[in-house]
């Protein structure tokens, strides 16, 4: 039999705002402008300190798409002396760097010159692609073009980050679909070899969204994608899953390879209601894997070294860290 391995990364999640431009029919993460809209920087490194402490080697910064197209969103970001979140973004990861935390953005559409500018702060970024169909979930979200999101895919290949995307079960896509969003991230990362992990992630409805009521994919259906992600996707693009949304036990089998971001500290405030599992619970859902931990930047990118000069002596502790956690 051969021997498997299942990896997680130990992570902080860090929204930094839930105000966002779209209005996804699924989504209870987004919120209006108002007080309490934007994550203080006093919160962000109460939560790096703590989170280093507790050997936490990512810091997931993520907020709501183009917050400022939102009416008074300015208002909350010029008293901390910031024009916008994407240079407040970039200041917290520098401090996240100096707590010894590697930053991974993800931030909706950026452009080219954008995520070329956060390169120099982030090991790596990402942006679920979720469907390449157009679904009325979408209807009101301009940041959810398919043709968009896969140019951002490009842009990032074309920049060499390593990156993160993934495909959202249940929110109005067909299998078919799901095929034709699965060939679309294997025809860029094949021009540019830069997709380190594939997220398959089951919608979860939430009260008070449009799809409240929406039928959620079964277990045996989200197997019969991951199963058709695995003979799609090149070997080298592992193929993930949310341990904290389904049984992850019963999807192990079905070609999984990685539990993505769990973290010991904070709540996943997208899927608020599902808690992570605790370390020894990880390794129950691995079965007879070996369970090992990774940094938020795969190896053989470390190998290339598709990161910034300036992320080299923390990338090369963290690893040496994991690695003997890990052994």
């Amino acid at each position: 039999m051969q021997h498997r391995i299942i990896t997680f990364s130990k992570n902080v999640f860090l929204p930094l705002t839930t105000v966002c431009r779209n209005r996804c029919g699924y989504c209870c993460f987004r919120t209006p402008v108002g007080n309490g809209c934007l994550m203080a920087q006093e919160e962000v490194e109460t939560t790096l300190r703590h989170g280093a402490a507790m050997g936490c080697t990512e810091a997931l910064f993520t907020f709501g798409e183009r917050p400022e197209e939102e009416p008074g969103f300015k208002e909350y970001l010029r008293p901390l002396g910031y024009t916008t979140i994407l240079d407040y973004c970039e200041a917290m990861c520098r401090k996240s760097i100096e707590y010894g935390v590697l930053p991974h953005t993800n931030a909706g559409i950026l452009t080219f010159e954008e995520m070329e500018h956060l390169r120099s702060v982030n090991a790596s970024m990402g942006l679920m692609l979720e469907t390449t169909a157009r679904i009325p979930a979408h209807a009101t979200s301009k940041g959810k073009e398919p043709e968009v999101r896969l140019a951002m895919m490009e842009d990032a290949g074309k920049l060499k980050i390593p990156f993160t995307t993934g495909l959202l079960l249940g929110i109005g896509e067909t299998m078919a679909d799901r095929e034709e969003s699965l060939c679309a991230i294997r025809d860029i990362h094949r021009r540019y070899h830069h997709i380190q992990e594939c997220i398959i992630q089951n919608f979860c409805p939430k009260p008070g969204t449009p799809m409240a009521n929406q039928p959620v994919p079964t277990t045996d259906e989200i197997c019969k994608t991951i199963r058709m992600a695995r003979e799609i996707l090149p070997r080298d693009i592992a193929i993930q899953i949310p341990p904290n949304l389904i049984d992850a036990s019963l999807l192990i089998p079905c070609g999984v390879e990685d539990l993505g971001g769990v973290s010991p500290l904070t709540i996943d405030y997208v899927n608020p209601e599902h808690p992570w599992p605790a370390f020894e619970e990880l390794k129950i859902i691995a079965g007879e894997a070996e369970l090992r931990e990774r940094l938020c930047i795969y190896p053989q990118y470390i190998e290339r070294g598709w990161y910034h000069p300036d992320l080299q002596s923390l990338i090369n502790r963290l690893a040496q860290t994991v690695k003997l956690r890990s052994s």
